[in-house]
């Protein structure tokens, strides 16, 4: 099938993007990396009255550190991310999950920005935003605010953005000493959406035991989630099995509802949460030893 009509914008600044959406109206869509967008599109599932592509504003595509973290544009192609020397240096638990990110030739065109205003639930670098405490930048024709990661989505495809708001950077602090991170996800088939996917962080103290853990998990419920619960387990306990197993129990208590589909029953959702979280720990602290020594 072919699209709706719909008139078409290709501004080349930030401030131009923003004053078309204003003039534009509610049924106005940005188009970024349009690796969902566009299929919705030709399927007629979207009707957008106008499109405006922010591919024409090279302001939005870099990759600069700040105060030992990092800071990203929005049009940041997924297969930067990957490859790029700074963010494997400074954040490579991000480098890791883009690369489960679709296949490559998508990666190419895949956005940072257009992931995470889209709000898949079974997406990978949300649930990354989350397990690595990021802050977005939202910019309107009025002024810009600052989001948390942790406030930002609100339900499957659903954000915290108003109308009028172009999610513009993200912000990801440096990790402390003595840190790592792994992502591991399960899928029928490479490049298909996840069935259960972990981002972990650990952070060891200098007695050995875990200072600080985040985890983050994708397709397991309507929004990415954060493990709180499973976070709060591990604080102070020493990095072995029996910490991974406490966190994983943790993991699945607080999975009441996983989503159930022809891929996945919610209980075979729910066992994937709960081996892929005590892998994920398991690796992401033998890779914060190794950072130690």
């Amino acid at each position: 099938m072919k699209p709706a009509r719909f008139r078409y914008f290709a501004p080349h600044t930030i401030t131009e993007a923003a004053q078309l959406l204003d003039e534009q109206g509610d049924e106005a869509r940005l188009l970024a990396g349009g690796q969902s967008l566009l299929p919705l599109l030709n399927l007629r599932l979207a009707r957008p009255s106008a499109l405006i592509d922010l591919n024409e504003i090279q302001a939005l595509a870099f990759i600069h550190p700040r105060n030992g973290g990092l800071v990203l544009g929005a049009l940041t192609r997924d297969a930067t991310l990957e490859r790029d020397p700074l963010v494997a240096a400074r954040q490579p638990l991000l480098a890791e999950a883009a690369h489960y990110v679709g296949h490559l030739a998508i990666r190419h065109r895949s956005t940072l920005g257009g992931s995470l205003a889209h709000a898949d639930p079974a997406a990978e670098l949300p649930a990354v935003m989350l397990a690595l405490d990021a802050a977005f930048t939202l910019q309107s024709s009025t002024g810009s605010r600052t989001v948390a990661a942790a406030a930002f989505f609100k339900g499957p495809f659903q954000t915290a953005l108003q109308h009028g708001e172009i999610l513009t950077e993200v912000h990801l602090p440096g990790l402390p000493p003595r840190s790592g991170s792994a992502f591991l996800e399960f899928a029928r088939r490479e490049g298909d959406y996840a069935l259960a996917g972990v981002a972990a962080v650990i952070c060891l103290a200098e007695d050995g035991t875990i200072a600080q853990a985040r985890l983050a998990l994708c397709s397991v419920a309507p929004t990415p989630l954060q493990a709180i619960a499973a976070e709060t387990v591990l604080r102070g306990r020493h990095p072995d099995n029996a910490a991974w197993q406490a966190a994983a129990e943790a993991v699945v208590d607080e999975l009441k509802e996983p989503p159930a589909d022809i891929h996945g029953s919610a209980e075979y959702r729910r066992h994937l949460a709960g081996v892929l979280t005590r892998r994920a720990l398991a690796r992401a602290a033998q890779r914060a030893e190794r950072s130690h020594s």
